[in-house]
Formats: structure tokens, sequence, C-alpha cells
């Protein structure tokens, strides 16, 4: 059998959901929050508890006929019962020059803010901008957030403040920064500036 390819992260795999697996772990779930016990719910749906226990476990494949039966005594939508089972498929595509234009918190005259995307889902939350400076933009070194920091050099030359240090950026430059600190372009080239900035925050933080 031919391997995956990995893609060099060190992002944890993500492990195969089977469908008799999530259903059981959804019925379960659903049964315990309305206080059933096995024998409760499999009487009901007119099924051995030897049989549900199996379901729950994702040891078996339940028929649409005993399925129907829980979901009924349970008192949800048969569709319900497959909820656990959906792949998240967030995806958030923009084309070109149409990225959302927004006032940050902390934007100044002549610096341009383009969100690229969103994450809808998770416990995370992204941000990617397309950060455009104009030629008359004047330095800021006081935006101050959560989480992290990603700034990718796209066009022009500038130097970057974190915290203490100060960082000679030209295109193709990167700069990863806890964005906690007081950060922000220290000084301009006079010349039009685009780089590209990543934010990323902890969703419970919104």
């Amino acid at each position: 059998m031919d391997e995956e390819p990995e893609t060099g992260s060190s992002a944890p795999s993500v492990a195969e959901r089977s469908l008799e697996k999530a259903l059981g772990l959804q019925i379960r779930t659903l049964r315990r929050q309305q206080d059933l016990s096995v024998a409760d719910l499999a009487s009901a749906a007119g099924i051995s508890n030897g049989m549900l226990s199996k379901i729950e476990n994702g040891g078996i494949s339940p028929s649409l006929t005993t399925l129907q039966a829980i979901s009924g005594v349970l008192q949800v939508p048969l569709s319900s019962l497959f909820a656990s089972f959906e792949e998240r498929q967030d995806c958030s595509f923009v084309p070109a020059g149409q990225g959302l234009t927004i006032d940050r918190r902390g934007t100044k005259v002549g610096h341009v803010y383009r969100l690229l995307g969103h994450v809808l889902r998770g416990d995370v939350a992204v941000e990617p901008y397309l950060i455009e400076l104009s030629e008359d933009a004047a330095p800021y070194t006081s935006f101050r957030h959560s989480g992290v920091e990603f700034i990718h050099m796209l066009k022009g030359e500038m130097t970057y403040r974190h915290g203490s240090k100060s960082y000679a950026l030209k295109g193709g430059d990167s700069l990863l920064f806890d964005s906690a600190a007081a950060h922000g372009p220290e000084e301009l080239s006079g010349k039009e500036i685009a780089y590209l900035s990543i934010i990323i925050y902890p969703r419970s933080e919104l």
C-alpha cells in the first residue's frame, strides 16, 4: 500500500473516523443527556441491551429501521445521529483584489488592511491580511493584541519593531512573533510597501 505524502508539518494527523463509531458516540451522548440507561433506550427502541451496547461502541452497522427507532425514542431527527460524523471543511476563497477592506483597531492613515479570508469554526481564530502602506504612510509601533502574528514582506522595505528590537525587512523576509508585545512599522522607505500578516489567537478570546 502506498504511503500518504507527508507535508513536513509537525501538526498531529487527523484520524479517520468510521461511521459506526461516530453514530455510537452520538447515540451514547444523546442518551446520557436525557438521563436514560442502556436498558431504558434499548427497551423503548425494541432492541436488546447487547445490541445497543455494540451500536454505541461502534461494533456493528445498525439498520435504518433500528436507527429510526432509536431517534424516535430520543425524540431527535434521524439526521442528528450523524452529526458527529460530518467533516469540518471550512474553506474561504478570496479572488485577487477582492479582499475585504477593514479598519482594524489602531489602523493609521496610509495603512490599508484587506482581510483575505476567515475560519468559521474551531478553537483557533485565523485572520490573514494583505497590508499596504502608501508612500506617505506614518510609522506606528503600538499595535498590541493576543496571540501570535506572522508577517511576510511582498514589496518594499521597512524597519519593523517588536518589543525592544527592530528588524530590517525587504521583499521575501518573514517575521513571527508574540503579538502581545507592542509592534508595528517603525521606519518606512517612502515608497509603497505591501506585506502579508497572519494573526492567530484562541477563539475563546474573541
